[in-house]
């Protein structure tokens, strides 16, 4: 699954940078994932970094994006081959 950004999000700027899939940008009101970029930061670490830094936790999975972490996997080898 991909993540998504909750309008609790207050737009602290601290999960941006973590990414490591460049896949959360500003958006006109709060901050968003682009779900096709998002990989909840598998191949690269062991948990979505945003939700680790995110001091509102208003990074939850996105029920509309449900993928599996072979699907995950996947993903992350095109966004880095």
């Amino acid at each position: 699954m991909a993540l998504i950004i909750t309008d609790d999000c207050i737009n602290c700027d601290v999960c941006e940078p973590e990414c490591p899939n460049e896949a959360i940008f500003e958006g006109a009101e709060i901050y968003e994932i682009d779900s096709s970029k998002c990989t909840e930061c598998i191949g690269h670490y062991d948990e979505p970094q945003c939700q680790v830094v995110c001091p509102v936790d208003c990074i939850p999975l996105d029920p509309d994006n449900e993928e599996t972490k072979d699907q995950l996997q996947a993903k992350y080898e095109r966004l880095t081959a």
